[in-house]
């Protein structure tokens, strides 16, 4: 990381670490949101090598200035980490540099929140150069803010004789070496882009889908089945990071699929347009696949943070887009007690009920659904990207519809 490597936060945990989680219950965040919001934090420690021991949260109206939470819950929380063994406070909103000194001082352990956290895993995952890249600039995106709270020797430069010198702050210094790297790694990625630009062209005219999505929700394993390649999957956030793509074949009709790093809830846009490599190939796309674990309580939130970044950064709006609704062997049904009046929620609901009501929102063409690991309804999936893909084709290549119609009427027969 060059001249930053003595100075730069270490926040890269290891195994044995022992974290608490912290979060709000305000007005905009009712409880059952703030608990959510907490097991999914602790699903991203349990990813970068942390184990969760306990959950803090305190109810109002906005985060303390100073030092997010209250004097008393901090003090709590403070005691509680002394008491047992535990050295990681995480929060599960940004910190500002004043609110992370101020609580650093009371707990006296490492102290992350959300954002620098998944840094932490983007860090771990991230496997080619051009990915690292992109990590890289995220966190000195992330660590510019944020410099005049991460390190102790940050007073004026020293006078007297031989010591005379401009007057400037450090503080000043940090931050031109770290706009430098910005503007490196900037020029370093354009550069990388044109190659990217290049060979997107050398693919010719084929047509290209993208898998979208949250994380986590089975787009890698997906992507495995459609293209039957070893693309890494596993049950663990940001399990990828890197651009895939694979040339699938359906009923002799080519198509690219891609698959691209997932979403999630709170990540600040500017990291997720670090990863413009990833999102060039969503814009460039003929058709979306937008992937949901419709096993998840709060899937239909999922798929709202989806959209809305997807519009933010890469403006699909104007995309075709395809629902598949994953993992339905993991879909848990509880049936309500008769003289339960409270409403139904998302468990009360029966998956065909469920199917039913996304069917008609969506239309029976853009709408499937199934489980990927367990190769439900997959000849479904490849039927419905079949004719998308052919449709697209067709107004390219006219000629060739032609071909594959005499190819779909000699199987007929």
């Amino acid at each position: 990381m060059g001249l930053l490597d003595d100075k730069k936060r270490t926040i890269e945990l290891a195994e044995e670490e022992r974290a608490v989680l912290v979060g709000l219950i305000t007005p905009q965040q009712n409880e059952s949101k703030a608990r959510e919001y907490l097991d999914e934090l602790a699903f991203l420690a349990d990813t970068a090598g942390a184990t969760t021991v306990k959950h803090f949260t305190q109810r109002c109206d906005a985060p303390n200035s100073t030092s997010f939470v209250g004097k008393g819950k901090l003090e709590e929380i403070a005691d509680y980490v002394a008491n047992n063994d535990v050295n990681l406070v995480i929060f599960d909103d940004d910190l500002t540099p004043k609110q992370m000194a101020n609580i650093e001082k009371a707990v006296k352990v490492k102290v992350l929140d959300r954002t620098s956290l998944i840094l932490d895993i983007f860090a771990r995952r991230a496997q080619t150069a051009n990915a690292k890249m992109q990590v890289e600039l995220a966190q000195y995106q992330y660590l510019l803010p944020r410099l005049a709270g991460m390190w102790t020797h940050l007073e004026r430069q020293r006078g007297g004789i031989g010591m005379r010198g401009p007057g400037e702050e450090q503080i000043e210094t940090d931050r031109r070496i770290v706009k430098t790297k910005i503007a490196l790694l900037k020029q370093k990625l354009a550069d990388w882009d044109k190659q990217k630009v290049i060979q997107r062209k050398n693919r010719g005219k084929l047509t290209r889908i993208a898998l979208v999505g949250y994380t986590n929700v089975g787009k890698s394993t997906l992507m495995n089945v459609l293209s039957k390649s070893d693309v890494f999957a596993e049950n663990k956030l940001f399990a990828t990071l890197d651009t895939t793509v694979r040339k699938v074949v359906i009923e002799n009709l080519p198509f690219l699929l891609t698959d691209t790093v997932g979403f999630i809830r709170k990540l600040p846009t500017h990291l997720v347009k670090s990863f413009k490599t990833t999102l060039d190939e969503v814009r460039d796309s003929d058709l979306l696949v937008h992937v949901v674990d419709i096993s998840h309580p709060q899937f239909e939130e999922q798929i709202e943070v989806v959209n809305k970044t997807l519009q933010e950064v890469c403006d699909a709006s104007n995309k075709e887009m395809i629902m598949v609704f994953n993992k339905i062997d993991q879909f848990t049904y509880v049936e309500k007690d008769e003289d339960d009046l409270t409403p139904r929620q998302r468990e009360n609901i029966p998956l065909d009920e469920l199917k039913e009501t996304w069917m008609a929102r969506l239309g029976g063409e853009n709408c499937v659904f199934i489980s990927a690991k367990k190769k439900q309804n997959i000849e479904e999936l490849k039927h419905m990207l079949y004719e998308k893909a052919r449709a697209i084709h067709a107004e390219r290549f006219p000629y060739n519809d032609f071909l594959y119609q005499r190819y779909d009427d000699l199987n007929q027969d």
